[in-house]
């Protein structure tokens, strides 16, 4: 694959269509999926003996959330990321912890001696 072909294929790969899913109709509410989508790539070519190139890309996408249209308004109802947000309750506890044993707040549960 040369180098031109990678990087048609990457600009194929994100657009619009990856980003918004095909939006689904049921009971008169229609909801649109949506992505954050990331991408990005490289490549170079060699002038050594035999000349060559390549490359690679990679592409991204977690849920956002979608788009709820019911009785003629839009509503943007965000997914839960529950390992995200475990994730930032563990790191927030822990920097209050820190704080908190720095400014005295705390003692260890180790016996002294």
């Amino acid at each position: 694959m040369t180098i031109d072909e990678l990087f048609a294929r990457m600009r194929d790969s994100l657009h619009a269509n990856v980003v918004y899913a095909a939006p689904v109709e049921k009971d008169g509410v229609t909801v649109i999926p949506a992505a954050v989508v990331l991408g990005g790539g490289g490549g170079g070519t060699s002038e050594a003996a035999a000349q060559s190139e390549g490359g690679g890309f990679g592409v991204v996408a977690r849920p956002a959330g979608a788009f709820v249209i019911e009785n003629g308004t839009v509503r943007w109802q965000p997914a839960l990321d529950a390992t995200r947000l475990i994730g930032a309750g563990v790191i927030v506890a822990l920097a209050l912890t820190r704080r908190l044993r720095r400014r005295g707040r705390i003692t260890s549960a180790r016996p002294r001696g």
